[in-house]
């Protein structure tokens, strides 16, 4: 076997693993899926007017203009705040050392975290867009174009979170501390980011905050999958989808040599 294929069947093989493992923590699946779930019905049942457009255009739904936010911060979800915690709790209690030990290569190790996230990722926006469509008659794009820019945010997305969840456990310095250190930004980040409401209410200084981070780039780009062309302008002056899908490879590009340099096999190390 070429060392091509034996790296994509111990890959393969890891990704087994951590579906199995995911799959059988009810907790983590509640959290994981049903959270967003619950967050979707409540804020677009108390949330159920529209939002008023300019003279000769038609209003918009709130459930349209929260969902695309909803599967953004999904995404995040299942991608950095999971494997940052994930992988802390594994490396603090001592798995990786063991792992250490075994033939499986560190890259394959590594392989099957990111391919979770991915697989994970598809599933939450899937439940997502099903319950937005079947509950709150969310209205689903129809130009091809728009559906490519969807599947680029998910693969650019998911993959930037992902390398900064591995990334973010270096500062994470026990395993029962690591919920606490991952939630809290961002969960932050959800609020200033525009997630839970409309961006433009945000506040200018905590807009430029939101911008630096891919959580805000997601949602915009996703809402100009979903919204018509009048919401980007009096949320964002333009969705700008061009520049967020190039924010959004940039952060790809830098998370990955951020888990590089930052990750740590073992934290006994240097």
């Amino acid at each position: 076997m070429t060392g091509s294929r034996r790296f994509a069947r111990l890959a393969l093989l890891r990704l087994q693993v951590e579906l199995l493992t995911f799959f059988r923590t009810p907790d983590q699946l509640f959290f994981t899926f049903l959270l967003p779930v619950l967050f979707v019905v409540v804020f677009s049942t108390i949330f159920s007017g529209d939002i008023q457009g300019p003279p000769g255009e038609p209003a918009v739904p709130f459930p349209q203009y929260f969902v695309p936010g909803m599967i953004a911060s999904g995404i995040v979800s299942v991608t950095f705040a999971n494997l940052a915690t994930g992988i802390a709790i594994e490396q603090h209690e001592g798995l990786l050392r063991r792992l250490a030990a075994t033939p499986l290569p560190r890259s394959a190790y590594f392989a099957g975290k990111v391919a979770l996230a991915f697989v994970t990722s598809v599933l939450i926006v899937i439940v997502i867009l099903a319950i937005g469509v079947a509950a709150f008659g969310v209205s689903l794009p129809r130009e091809p174009a728009k559906w490519a820019v969807f599947a680029a945010v998910l693969f650019l997305g998911a993959g930037s979170c992902s390398l900064l969840g591995i990334a973010y456990t270096r500062i994470i310095r026990s395993a029962g501390s690591a919920p606490a250190v991952v939630q809290p930004p961002y969960l932050v980040l959800q609020f200033i980011s525009g997630v839970f409401l409309q961006y433009s209410v945000v506040p200018g200084w905590l807009q430029a905050v939101a911008s630096v981070f891919p959580l805000k780039w997601m949602a915009q780009a996703l809402r100009s999958v979903f919204l018509p062309d009048w919401i980007g302008r009096d949320d964002y002056g333009s969705w700008q989808t061009g520049t967020a899908l190039l924010v959004l490879a940039a952060w790809f590009a830098g998370a990955a040599v951020l888990a590089r340099l930052s990750f740590r096999w073992s934290r006994g190390q240097g």
